[in-house]
């Protein structure tokens, strides 16, 4: 006997077997059983969701010789002709191909005669949105007013393409797509009633693949079976799919919070000898990445939510909510992108690899970049208006030995947490300059002038005009930065910035950076230019409003000096 695909042999055969659209079910059963059944119904949703077998069971329920009702007995002639796709009564028209106006014109002919075995002759127009416009006109008025004998069911995947005309004619019905535990649990008993063996991991893979669709679920079912020849289990799935092991993700993970740039090229070099689908492990990722992020914000529902994510939990300690955004965008722009990119691979490379490159924040912790021997910054809790404070050490000097950092790892986070305590900053120094110093002595405008000059740019730029001068002590200038700027510091920008200032200043001279708040508005270069160039603007629109040729042009024309216009530095005439 010919071999018939899982998806058309489990083709719902009442309105009791349809999975996971339990609102049409409801509205559809209780106009058949009322007798208000309407003669044009729109069937809208995603592909595989059960557009055209609800419409054939209203074809079915609606044409049973015992009667209309929802539950057909699916033993008649016309229940069995319905079920076999011969019922003489039930057109089945693909919109797709029949999309000139003569072909609807020859449909619309027919529809004045009565059925020939059925109650009701039922239209049945599949892709109803590729009818050209024509068309839709041709169809209007007798979808408004078709003959008692007739109705009209329509199915869509993008009804946004149909006229209002046509919608306000019909009972539309959305049909949602299905969710992962809706599919599995259809897919595992139809393996029962199949008889093949199968554990849950392969049954959830399948679900996730399908995307919300029950035929691709179906029909990934069939290569499953086939590809593990009846013995369905999580490993030979993921190998029919492309998919890599749960594991190996959350080692993805680790990698780049480790900032472990070897291992996170062992990984991809191995999943590439393997062909893995790499969009699929984008997927993978931001599902870890999801669950990561719940387990920082309400730990609480850790327990409750049955992850497959071994190993999940030791990475999302060593992370904080901010990190988990951060990556969780990247991966979710990656996978929009990954098709631009030369191949899959280096598209996905490329990926891990920003994750690398930005970093929010620098978490406290040798968990954090643990291989990175450069002293970072404590960022304060951004939202409870607590501000820490924390030394950076001392860069720009080289063989410098790093500031000691606790290497206590912080346990998991509920979303309102406290800010840990941290050392205060040390109090600001004297200007005392080292006698070894060579060039300037350091204070409060001569840095200023440094931060405007230094050969910097970028964000080391942004880092050191908001870096506010406390003093220099045996050859140590101290800066403060404002917490909120923490972000700022990076080992690479700090050693820039070192590099810069014994340039300046000589060899001898090395910069320390105090992350903490200030009272009052802290005088950073920023600051001190700010205040410069707005005095500069003030002195320039006096100047212009006391310029005695000026006034008469402004008295004569009734004309008037608007100040954000005025440039300083630009004289009238010039």
């Amino acid at each position: 006997m010919t071999y018939q695909a899982l998806a058309r042999k489990w083709r719902p055969r009442t309105f009791a077997d349809v999975v996971g659209q339990t609102h049409v079910v409801s509205a559809l059963t209780h106009a058949l059983d009322n007798d208000r059944v309407h003669h044009a119904f729109l069937f809208t949703g995603t592909r595989g969701v059960g557009k055209t077998t609800l419409a054939r069971l209203l074809a079915k329920s609606l044409n049973c010789e015992q009667g209309v009702s929802s539950t057909p007995c699916g033993e008649c002639a016309a229940c069995q002709s319905v079920e076999q796709g011969r019922f003489v009564d039930l057109l089945e028209i693909d919109a797709a191909s029949r999309t000139r106006v003569d072909d609807t014109r020859e449909i619309l002919d027919n529809v004045q005669y009565a059925p020939t075995m059925g109650r009701f002759k039922v239209y049945l127009i599949d892709e109803v949105h590729m009818l050209s416009t024509h068309s839709f006109n041709a169809l209007l008025k007798t979808l408004e007013e078709p003959p008692p004998h007739v109705k009209f069911l329509l199915a869509t995947t993008d009804p946004q393409k149909l006229p209002p005309t046509i919608l306000s004619r019909c009972l539309q019905f959305n049909l949602r797509a299905l969710g992962v535990e809706e599919i599995s649990s259809q897919l595992e008993r139809i393996l029962e009633l199949e008889g093949v063996a199968s554990d849950a991991q392969a049954r959830d893979l399948l679900a996730r693949a399908a995307d919300g669709s029950m035929r691709d679920a179906l029909s990934l079912l069939d290569q499953a079976i086939a590809f593990s020849a009846g013995n369905l289990d999580g490993e030979s799935v993921r190998a029919m799919l492309g998919m890599i092991e749960g594991a190996r993700v959350v080692e993805l993970l680790e990698a780049v919070v480790d900032g472990d740039a070897s291992t996170l090229f062992g990984i991809v070099d191995a999943m590439r000898e393997r062909s893995v689908n790499f969009t699929r492990t984008l997927d993978d990722l931001l599902i870890v990445l999801h669950e990561i992020a719940v387990t920082l914000q309400a730990p609480e529902l850790t327990a409750e939510r049955d992850s497959p994510w071994s190993g999940q939990l030791s990475v999302a300690e060593r992370m904080d909510p901010e990190q988990v955004q951060l990556f969780y965008q990247i991966a979710l722009i990656g996978k929009r992108d990954l098709s631009l990119a030369p191949d899959p691979a280096r598209g996905f490379e490329m990926v891990m690899l920003r994750m690398l490159a930005f970093d929010p924040v620098e978490p406290s912790g040798d968990a954090r970049r643990g291989n990175n021997s450069a002293p970072t910054a404590t960022r304060p809790d951004a939202g409870n208006g607590r501000t820490g404070t924390t030394s950076t050490g001392v860069a720009g000097v080289a063989g410098d030995a790093p500031v000691s950092r606790p290497t206590n790892v912080s346990p998991i986070r509920p979303a309102t947490r406290p800010v840990e305590s941290t050392p205060a900053a040390a109090p600001a120094p004297t200007n005392t300059a080292s006698p070894a110093a060579s060039g300037d002595v350091p204070d409060a405008e001569t840095w200023s002038a440094f931060a405007e000059s230094a050969p910097v740019t970028g964000l080391v730029k942004e880092l050191v005009m908001n870096m506010e001068f406390i003093g220099v002590d045996d050859g140590v200038i101290t800066c403060r930065l404002d917490p909120v700027l923490a972000h700022l510091q990076k080992p690479a920008r700090l050693k820039s910035l070192g590099e810069a200032v014994k340039a300046r200043f000589g060899t001898a001279y090395r910069l320390q950076v105090n992350v903490e708040g200030a009272a009052d508005e802290a005088l950073t270069p920023a600051v001190r230019r700010a205040r410069r160039m707005q005095a500069e603007h003030e002195a320039a629109v006096k100047g212009l409003q006391d310029d005695p040729e000026l006034s008469v042009f402004i008295n004569q024309f009734e004309a008037e000096v608007v100040p954000d216009t005025v440039r300083p530095g630009k004289q009238r005439g010039k």
